[in-house]
């Protein structure tokens, strides 16, 4: 049942009026824990978290390197978490265009820019994907508030949005479908086939008329139809397995608040990696993200971005800063307790450094888990000919989940300053 505007602004109000402290609890205390002690599982698993605004550089980077580092602003928030997550400078795809250029995160290519690539703007997600395969139910899930920031796109250029309703995510991992309607989805992906067979049937019988231009466009569509192929073959597969049990009551489809979606949604995601479900998810925070329903904040989060270093906005913003931290730092508790934090590699950062200048430059990345013997605080090269490009960072984690390549993106090698082995 939706929330009317009234209750929806009487629940608003509380929960500014509480605070930060009060950021909901949507699973019962030791969900995550119960439920690790009857379904372990143990595999590499990738979770990655993009903001559209980025991080404020002045709070998010500290000012020492190495592991004695005092935490900035920013990280405080993390700060029982230190020994298991290392946070990186001067790490960036070399891109620009501000907002435009938001969308390389986690492919080190900008959209625009895709056409010379041979895999385009392929995300780290997506090859980590392919991978998996059909091992778990979902290669990947995309999720995240309203529409998003542009994060996750195939080896075909086409991006992936994110799945934006916590109920509807909910159902997909743990609602089993009665039988009929299994078998009308079934028909429904029968059909599918059909018209992709016809339609790659009729696509290669053009290839010997085509020129060399024409024929690249051509692999690229039947590129793009194989890719759907692998999909509907892998419904099919897994149409009439069991769903697990989560730990937590069914979610229903209402109206809620940014600040109450970000929890919700990161506990459906550590669910979905503990129950195998993936292992591989994303979550995008959008450019539209809701700061003005936490306490103290009277901007709008696009506003508070472009501070220009007044003092007013950048308490504001710290204030946000500070809400999605507290969050990251309640995440990485329940991977903890549901026992997979060691066997997860989460990315936490941005395709934008500083907002206020539209800036790709630096970027704020974190990364955590995996069972890595994290670094603290480390800082790579600053002057142009010895900056290490990011995608090296990229490459390494692909390795670490068992990708066998040499290159991803822009890389010009692994990355070296953090053992992935």
């Amino acid at each position: 049942m939706n929330l009317s505007s009234t209750n929806l602004s009487n629940r608003r109000n509380f929960l500014k009026g509480a605070g930060l402290s009060l950021a909901l609890p949507f699973l019962e205390s030791g969900a995550f824990k119960a439920l690790a002690a009857v379904e372990p599982t143990r595999t590499k698993r990738m979770l990655a978290i993009g903001n559209h605004l980025g991080f404020y550089p002045g709070a998010f980077f500290p000012k020492d390197a190495g592991s004695d580092y005092i935490s900035s602003p920013t990280l405080r928030n993390i700060e029982k978490h230190r020994k298991d997550f290392t946070v990186f400078s001067h790490l960036d795809h070399d891109v620009g265009g501000g907002h435009g250029g938001v969308n390389a995160f986690l492919s080190g290519v900008r959209k625009q820019e895709s056409k010379g690539f041979p895999e385009k703007n392929v995300s780290i997600d997506q090859i980590a994907a392919e991978h998996v395969g059909s091992v778990s139910r979902f290669p990947s899930i995309t999720a995240g508030i309203g529409a998003g920031t542009d994060m996750c796109w195939t080896r075909t250029g086409v991006r992936i949005p994110p799945v934006n309703s916590p109920s509807r995510l909910f159902n997909a991992l743990f609602t089993q479908a009665p039988l009929s309607e299994r078998n009308i989805e079934r028909e429904r992906l029968t059909h599918r086939s059909s018209v992709l067979d016809a339609l790659m049937g009729s696509a290669k019988s053009l290839q010997g008329r085509l020129d060399g231009f024409d024929r690249d466009k051509l692999d690229q569509y039947l590129t793009s139809v194989r890719e759907v192929e692998q999909r509907l073959q892998m419904s099919k597969e897994w149409l009439d397995r069991p769903k697990p049990k989560p730990g937590m009551q069914p979610i229903t489809d209402e109206e809620r608040m940014d600040i109450e979606e970000m929890p919700l949604f990161f506990d459906l995601l550590t669910l979905a990696l503990q129950t195998d479900s993936t292992r591989v998810a994303t979550f995008e925070i959008p450019i539209g993200f809701s700061t003005t329903d936490l306490d103290g904040v009277t901007y709008g989060y696009h506003g508070l971005s472009h501070h220009s270093k007044g003092e007013d906005k950048l308490t504001e913003l710290q204030l946000a800063e500070d809400y999605i931290f507290t969050q990251v730092n309640r995440l990485f508790d329940g991977l903890k307790e549901a026992g997979i934090f060691d066997d997860t590699l989460v990315i936490v950062g941005s395709g934008m450094s500083d907002g206020s200048k539209h800036s790709n430059k630096d970027l704020p990345v974190l990364m955590a888990g995996g069972g890595l013997q994290h670094k603290g605080h480390l800082v790579s090269p600053d002057e142009h000919h010895k900056r290490v490009p990011l995608c090296n960072l990229w490459l390494s984690a692909l390795q670490w989940f068992g990708v066998e390549r040499d290159t991803f993106g822009k890389s010009n090698g692994t990355f070296s300053g953090l053992n992935f082995s």
